[in-house]
Formats: structure tokens, sequence, C-alpha cells
């Protein structure tokens, strides 16, 4: 009978050790969770950013106001009738 019970607490013995140190043991948990945490900062960060393209896009479908100013700040275009002047702060 003691031969049973000891044959048992070594079979218990290696399936702890395999659960705590093994492949998907709690090292790779907690790696596995830090990992996720990282990915989904990364998506809201993706989030955003498509948001912001999505809008940018809707304005540029819907009128020529975004248009003019993408093409004023970006490529520094003035209409034949104005003055530039650069002011600085």
């Amino acid at each position: 009978m003691k031969v049973i019970g000891l044959i048992l607490a070594a079979f218990l013995v290696a399936i702890q050790a395999q659960l705590w140190f093994g492949k998907g043991g709690l090292a790779r948990v907690v790696q596995l969770k830090s990992e996720v945490a990282a990915q989904q900062q990364a998506n809201e960060a993706a989030r955003a950013r498509n948001s912001q393209i999505s809008a940018e896009l809707r304005d540029l479908r819907e009128g020529l106001e975004m248009v003019e100013e993408k093409a004023r700040l970006e490529l520094g275009m003035v209409k034949p009738d104005e003055i530039f002047v650069t002011v600085r702060r």
C-alpha cells in the first residue's frame, strides 16, 4: 500500500512541476499576459490612427476645404490675390 501511495505522490509532484515550470507554466502565462497588454496598446494606437485617416478621407470626399487647407499647410500654396506673411512666436 505504501508503494502505491509513493507512486501516486511521485506522479502528483511530476504533474505539479510540469504545471509550474513546464512549457505552459506560470512564467509563460505571465509573459503572454504582458505580450497581450502590449498588443492591445498597439491596437488602440492603430485604431486612433485609422479613425484620424477616416475623418480626413470623409473631409476630402465631402468638400474642398480640406484640400485647400492641406495645400496651404503642407505645400505652402496661396491664392493669386493673397499675400503670404510668416509670423514667428
